[in-house]
């Protein structure tokens, strides 16, 4: 299988409000940048939007090694809490629904077809692709910004 390096990000101006997520794939020399946005979303929404999409974009099963600065993220797959809230019918232990059970639901999908080995990176730090994967989230949550008066 190939190895495919992931970075993505998701920013929201306001939570909920305007979103948007950036991703980078590198394989090799390769490198391809993705992004996008909504207009009434969360951060990790978007957080997990970008990481979907840049799954979604392979067109072969890989080897992914991603990194994300969002603990949601890296933290509800690592540490199994997602496949635990699937367990449950989308049932958080404390009884509570689990938000953003249909994103979750794919990303697990997803991570059927690929083997993921998870990497979280600090955000606004020093990680250029990181820095890279925001700055694109960030121009894609003003694309959705109201205009004042």
């Amino acid at each position: 299988m190939k190895t495919v390096t992931i970075y993505t990000d998701g920013a929201c101006s306001g939570n909920p409000g305007p979103g948007g997520w950036g991703a980078i794939l590198q394989y090799g020399e390769f490198r391809k940048e993705l992004s996008g946005g909504e207009g009434q979303t969360t951060n990790n929404r978007m957080e997990l939007t970008g990481v979907i999409t840049a799954l979604e974009a392979l067109k072969e099963p890989c080897i992914v090694e991603l990194w994300s600065d969002s603990k949601y993220v890296i933290d509800a797959l690592e540490k199994g809490w997602a496949k635990g809230w699937q367990a449950r019918g989308w049932i958080k232990p404390d009884k509570k629904p689990a938000l953003n059970p249909d994103l979750w639901q794919r990303l697990l999908e997803l991570c059927e077809i690929h083997t993921l080995h998870l990497h979280w990176v600090k955000g606004h730090a020093d990680n250029e692709f990181n820095n890279r994967c925001d700055e694109l989230a960030v121009i894609e949550s003003k694309k959705f910004k109201q205009e004042g008066p």
